[in-house]
């Protein structure tokens, strides 16, 4: 396949007789929205939304030596996780800067999942092999062999419990067990990007398109909707979930980031960036980088990646990521600010939207947590 070319997942003839709105996203062809995004939005929050998120790069890494080169190539204690337990963690150049923010699933003792966004899948899967170099274990492009569908929202786990007699109710948040659903084998994981309860469904290809219309069929009675990218969006800036590319980059490290907690110094032996990351470590200590905050607007124009954060007629900041927030009603932001801009509440704050300094609130993030 030359690399101009779309890929489409297992699902696409699904999301076109839907009607979906089709978009390129990190070289595949995804469903942006099939009907109104906020109608989408809400159904994740109030009931049950289904996502097609086969872009995602799996990459198996197996072996007697697995768990210490993901130790070495990885900032989190990847050893230190449970077989069928999962952690979020990230990948970071020697100089510290985020390659990208990954979730690493424990499959057994010498085998591990690693699932890497599109965009970086194969930077991820590159570092990975390069850094095996020297370890027992090897490292595998799953990509092909994975489709994965998401089942969001306050109604998930009713649907799911009616396609499968796996323990969901021991199933913790950031797990992952082998099970069986509408007769499809699946891992069922659960994990998510909505800020919502709910659990992420790794299969074969060949499986997909059985297991979304079982599920659709599972989730009618409670109003379950086929949801694309914009709405996945939208869900996981109100959850105050980092976006690659808009919250973090290569130029940011995990502290700059505000998420110097992922970095475990304890863990034994060297790791990549270990240096560059402990230097990080004490600056952002002593003196504080830029901060990663909530912006709500008092007016109706929406802010987005890129534009200035002002106060006083000076840019103290960038928003990272904007849009009108369904659940509050409200255009919304995420923004790295000076620090003494950081605070909630700081007053004078706005955003620079076509020249003209827009008042913004500066909250705590996330700006939306479910009640459990």
């Amino acid at each position: 396949m030359s690399s101009t070319e779309t890929r489409r997942t297992a699902l696409d003839a699904t999301h076109r007789a839907l009607g979906a709105t089709m978009t390129d996203f990190a070289g595949w062809d995804m469903p942006l929205r099939y009907a109104s995004e906020r109608d989408e939005h809400v159904a994740v929050r109030t009931r049950a939304g289904l996502f097609d998120l086969s872009h995602m790069g799996e990459i198996t890494v197996t072996g007697p030596q697995a768990a210490a080169l993901l130790d070495f190539a990885l900032v989190g204690n990847i050893g230190g996780v449970k077989p069928g337990r999962a952690r979020y963690t990230m990948i970071c150049r020697e100089d510290g800067g985020i390659l990208d923010d990954l979730i690493v699933y424990r499959l057994a003792d010498a085998e591990y999942m690693v699932v890497a966004n599109a965009s970086n899948a194969q930077t991820v899967l590159d570092a990975l092999t390069e850094r095996a170099a020297g370890f027992d274990a090897e490292v595998r492009d799953d990509r092909d062999a994975y489709a994965l569908l998401a089942v969001q929202g306050p109604e998930s786990p009713g649907i799911l419990k009616s396609l499968t007699d796996a323990d969901l109710d021991g199933l913790k948040y950031y797990a992952g067990l082998p099970g069986t659903v509408a007769g499809v084998p699946a891992l069922i994981a659960r994990t998510g990007y909505t800020g919502e309860d709910g659990f992420e469904l790794f299969v074969k290809p060949e499986h997909a398109v059985a297991l979304w219309q079982a599920l659709t069929e599972a989730g009618e009675g409670v109003g379950l909707v086929p949801c694309g990218l914009s709405c996945r969006d939208t869900l996981r800036l109100e959850a105050g979930m980092p976006l690659y590319g808009h919250e973090l980059t290569t130029s940011l490290t995990p502290f700059d980031a505000g998420l110097g907690r992922v970095v475990k110094f304890e863990k034994e032996g060297d790791f990549v960036g270990r240096a560059a990351l402990a230097g990080a470590a004490e600056r952002a200590a002593s003196e504080p980088p830029r901060v990663l905050v909530g912006l709500v607007a008092e007016g109706r124009r929406v802010p987005r990646a890129g534009y200035q954060v002002v106060a006083g007629g000076e840019a103290v900041g960038e928003v990272t990521s904007g849009a009108p927030s369904p659940t509050l009603g409200k255009p919304i932001a995420m923004a790295y600010v000076d620090a003494a801009y950081g605070a909630p509440g700081t007053a004078g704050v706005g955003v620079d939207i076509r020249g003209s300094h827009e008042p913004y609130e500066v909250v705590a993030l996330p700006f939306y947590k479910r009640q459990k």
